[in-house]
């Protein structure tokens, strides 16, 4: 094996294999994201400065490469200022690493990668759903449909427990608990970290007649909702069943549904400021969303004074007047960058 090999692709190859997995504790999909920039990377390398994945070291990752590299993700794959920022993220993260490996190695592209300057780009508002339209959007699925029934109940619990997509298609039968004390569910977050979210007896109620529904309550390795085609529902049916409903009630109320969109996160953002505006605090919050940090969490008390900056507004007024495809072939990428 080439010194080469040794120096960057071995390091890479571990990074990925073991640090991030197993020493970090990091989820599969955020290290798929993290495979996609060092995928494009690699193929930069190749189509662009001719280089093959064997032939790629840090001494050939400079400052100059790198910084041609970000202008072409920005100019030929278009992508935004935030992508282009992850991406960045993505390749520090790994400098760091691979330093602390082999310093002499990897010393010149980690001073690359920190001399590359965060791009700032326009702050794009996150979607909020009001009470009204939360209440709109839980009335829609046909309950007397088995699938009606299904979207009720989940979209029911993505908004009262602000889970997230991957959170819910984890959640299991036996993560239900009930006693005469507390009700509660256990959700799978990021990096396999474990939390206890609360729920009303009413939602528990409704989620457990929805089990005995498909008669699964004796089997609590069992997830709680599935597809047509998988008992173990994938992120992306998720967010297609809660676009559907969005879109129906996009045309019936446009009146009300008044944002170009609503993002899946849009749901999990409600919940979080909703709670906001009900006065529970932010430490609580941020146990009941899962975030490590409460800073994480701050956000939504900005996106609650804007709420309420929006309401001031509409009462003036009544009263005075007044978008990465990776589905191309991957040429030259190592297996390792490849799986999911």
């Amino acid at each position: 094996m080439s010194r080469r090999k040794i120096e960057f692709m071995t390091l890479l190859e571990d990074y990925f294999e073991k640090y991030l997995p197993h020493s970090r504790g990091l989820s599969p999909n955020t290290i798929v994201s993290y495979k996609q920039s060092f995928l494009l990377l690699l193929r930069f390398m190749q189509d662009i400065k001719g280089l093959s994945s064997d032939e790629v070291s840090f001494s050939s990752l400079n400052y100059d490469t790198l910084l041609e590299f970000f202008n072409w993700l920005e100019k030929d794959r278009q992508c935004k200022p935030v992508t282009r920022n992850q991406r960045l993220s993505a390749l520090s993260a790994f400098s760091e690493y691979a330093q602390n490996r082999d310093f002499d190695a990897a010393s010149v592209f980690r001073s690359a990668v920190i001399k590359i300057p965060v791009k700032k780009g326009k702050t794009k508002a996150r979607a909020v759903f009001s009470r009204e339209e939360i209440k709109i959007l839980l009335a829609l699925p046909d309950e007397t449909h088995e699938t009606g029934l299904r979207d009720k109940v989940l979209l029911s619990f993505m908004y009262a427990t602000g889970a997230r997509a991957q959170e819910i298609c984890d959640f299991r039968v036996g993560d239900l608990h009930v006693n005469d004390k507390s009700v509660s569910v256990t959700l799978f977050g990021k990096g396999s970290k474990v939390r206890q979210v609360g729920i009303s007896a009413a939602l528990a109620n409704v989620i457990q007649k929805y089990i005995r529904r498909r008669h699964i309550e004796r089997y609590p390795e069992k997830h709680v909702f599935s597809s047509q085609t998988h008992e173990h529902m994938t992120i992306s049916c998720i967010e297609g069943i809660y676009k559907k409903y969005v879109s129906i009630a996009k045309a019936k109320h446009t009146d009300i549904f008044l944002k170009d969109s609503y993002p899946p996160h849009s749901m999990r953002h409600s919940t979080a400021c909703h709670m906001l505006e009900a006065g529970v605090d932010i430490v609580t919050i941020r146990n009941i969303l899962g975030h490590v940090s409460v800073m994480t969490t701050q956000i939504y008390a900005e996106m609650s004074q804007d709420s309420a900056d929006r309401k001031l507004k509409e009462w003036n007024d009544t009263w005075f007047g007044s978008k990465i495809d990776m589905k191309e072939s991957r040429k030259d990428a190592p297996d390792f960058l490849k799986r999911k």
